[in-house]
């Protein structure tokens, strides 16, 4: 089968968050089923745009409301990812250096949708399925149905998958004019809430819906920032399809980021290694048990607590912990996170902002992570950290409940069932203790590293997807 991937991030082309992982990594293992894989995003100024080399493959003019404007659809020349890599470049509106934060992101999201559309509608074959990732392209499915210049692909399946059902791209009706022709009596198909919503308008219209883990699916049914009746009635068309990681790329035996490599059978003195070095580097003591978070500083992954957690934490195991953490987002919370240095220098640090390097580095180096999330559609972090070796500190919710078993319960991880303070900081006591007892810790950490979690059961479970569509 021949697969479109149309999404807004793909690592490492450009990334904000794990919607990147997924769509740079699971086009890989389709491809490695025998499938044609494909992705499709904004030529955004990063970067990896401006060092790879890419060929023109198309040139044209699309109408956009009122006015035209110019599109160009280049593919990269060697196929260095794994899959054939499009980026579109839209003058003004793609070629930006960040992927979100502007003021006119519906009219650039809108623009690049089309553009795509443009370039398949013309083509001499049709794909066998077009494949959306979150409300940047949730748009397709209508137009590909219902825009009388789309006609002629109207038959190729759309999928919709939603990474994330709290951000769904909403405008108003006053830009309905950006959108291609079609049947006006058809714009309820748009519609939720009283504007334009993209991502309902994805779940209305692709032919399935996947959510990035089973449970994240049940819990928004009940929880999807109004979209709940919509899933509901939508229920039949969706599935829920863990994701899954590129072990080539998280693999702390060939990692090219580690100051030393490791396998399961090297992980005590590899990981003491790395621990060692990122210790040195953030003046902190490898011989305490060192807990991470690594992540967007926003609400939804609890991040607003976490001055508070760690306060608590260090105020009660005085010298005996250390903490670090990476991330960047609500500036409160940097700035208190910021505070804490003051107060715990030599047990805490931070690094305000993102560094993919770095990342890798907590991996390898850390005894735990926390995902303290109030939504966590998948989570990869946890994943990663399974792989690298590092005991995960989770709330049961969403992909964290379906990828982590309490050290309770015979597992490997160490869960609890809220976002607050005293839970998570007594998880943070649970892991201490777990610390201490080297024998058992150990024992833990060979486990968890015997887990695949690798993209090649979730390409399976997207081509069974697919074919039922053919």
């Amino acid at each position: 089968m021949e697969i479109i991937h149309v999404s807004a991030e793909c690592y490492p082309v450009a990334k904000v968050g794990g919607l990147a992982d997924v769509v740079g990594a699971l086009p890989k293992y389709q491809n490695k089923l025998g499938h044609i894989a494909k992705v499709v995003v904004p030529a955004y100024d990063t970067k990896f745009i401006r060092e790879n080399d890419f060929e023109v493959t198309y040139d044209a003019w699309a109408n956009y409301g009122n006015n035209h404007y110019q599109f160009r659809v280049l593919k990269e020349k060697t196929n260095k990812l794994g899959f054939d890599l499009y980026v579109v470049h839209i003058q003004g509106l793609t070629d930006r250096p960040n992927v979100y934060g502007y003021g006119d992101d519906t009219e650039r999201f809108i623009a690049f949708q089309i553009a795509v559309l443009d370039w398949i509608v013309q083509w001499e074959h049709r794909p066998d399925v077009i494949h959306c990732h979150d409300h940047h392209t949730g748009l397709i499915p209508f137009m590909v149905t219902n825009s009388v210049k789309y006609a002629a692909i109207s038959g190729v399946p759309t999928v919709l998958t939603i990474h994330n059902a709290q951000y769904q791209g909403q405008f108003g009706w006053d830009k309905l004019y950006y959108l291609p022709a079609f049947d006006l009596w058809k714009s309820g198909l748009l519609e939720w809430d009283k504007d334009i919503n993209p991502l309902a308008s994805a779940i209305k219209c692709a032919w399935r819906v996947t959510t990035v883990s089973p449970s994240y699916l049940e819990e928004m049914m009940n929880n999807a920032r109004g979209l709940e009746s919509l899933l509901r009635q939508e229920r039949h068309k969706c599935v829920g399809i863990l994701n899954g990681i590129d072990t080539e790329v998280w693999n702390p035996e060939t990692d090219p980021m580690l100051g030393k490599s490791y396998n399961i059978k090297t992980v005590e003195a590899g990981k003491l290694a790395n621990k060692t070095a990122l210790c040195n580097v953030f003046q902190l003591d490898p011989s305490k048990p060192l807990f991470t978070f690594i992540g967007r500083l926003v609400d939804e992954k609890g991040a607003d607590l976490l001055p508070d957690i760690f306060y608590t934490a260090l105020q009660q195991h005085g010298d005996h912990i250390n903490v670090l953490v990476l991330g960047s987002g609500d500036n409160w919370v940097e700035g208190r996170l910021n505070q804490l240095k003051d107060i715990f220098g030599g047990k805490y640090n931070v690094y305000i902002g993102y560094n993919e390097q770095v990342s890798h580095e907590m991996y390898a180096g850390a005894d735990f992570l926390l995902m303290p999330s109030r939504v966590e559609p998948c989570g990869l972090n946890q994943l990663y950290a399974l792989r690298y070796g590092t005991v995960p500190i989770v709330r049961r919710i969403g992909g964290l409940k379906d990828t982590v078993v309490d050290i309770g319960d015979g597992g490997f991880g160490v869960c609890h069932d809220q976002t607050s303070i005293w839970d998570v900081t007594h998880a943070i006591n649970r892991s201490i203790e777990l610390y201490n007892d080297k024998k058992k810790f150990k024992a833990v950490r060979k486990t968890m590293m015997k887990i695949d979690h690798s993209w090649d059961r979730a390409a399976l479970n997207y081509t069974e997807l697919y074919q039922i569509l053919k």
